[in-house]
């Protein structure tokens, strides 16, 4: 990550980047596997952050 960009918008990114993941594999078995896609997760290539 470049040092040149505001401390705020770099707070923001250091958060997308740790909700990037999947769902843990307690959440998949406590709602019999009815979630097992992140509703948050982004490619940083195809999609943008949402706001």
């Amino acid at each position: 990550m470049s040092s040149r960009k505001p401390f705020a918008k770099k707070k923001r990114l250091i958060k997308a980047t740790n909700m990037n993941r999947r769902v843990p594999a307690w959440v998949m078995q406590r709602t019999a596997r009815r979630f097992t896609t992140h509703p948050k997760r982004h490619t940083w290539r195809r999609s943008k952050l949402q706001k």
